[in-house]
């Protein structure tokens, strides 16, 4: 992905800054810490960021606190009623649960968009 910074289970999507003339970039999707980084180069960027996460997993670890993952599993979708009763009812007609169905719907066209990639 592009603008995409990956580390030990963390990502962030890395922004530039005309007003800083560096490029940032923050950790999203965590509700209690607040995870930023910066660097005037891509490998500055690089290092803040891995400084930036193994710093907030020693906090963590010194205060003897769960490290925040970025996502638990559970969001909000708001569709319009007429598309919400119908997979309802597509996911029943196959014993599954609207969670289930939704699921394998996402999972289903990641993985179509990653062959396409290939």
């Amino acid at each position: 992905m592009d603008n995409i910074m990956t580390y030990k289970g963390y990502w962030a999507k890395i922004k530039y800054s005309d007003e800083d003339e560096c490029f940032c970039g923050s950790i999203e999707g965590l509700e209690h810490a607040s995870i930023s980084f910066e660097g005037d180069t891509v490998e500055e960027l690089k290092k803040d960021f891995q400084d930036a996460i193994d710093s907030y997993l020693e906090t963590c670890k010194g205060t003897n606190s769960i490290p925040e993952k970025q996502y638990k599993g559970s969001f909000n979708v708001r569709i319009e009623p007429e598309l919400h009763r119908k997979a309802t009812l597509f996911a029943e007609s196959f014993n599954i649960s609207l969670n289930q169905f939704v699921a394998k719907a996402i999972r289903d066209e990641i993985e179509a968009c990653e062959s396409k990639k290939r």
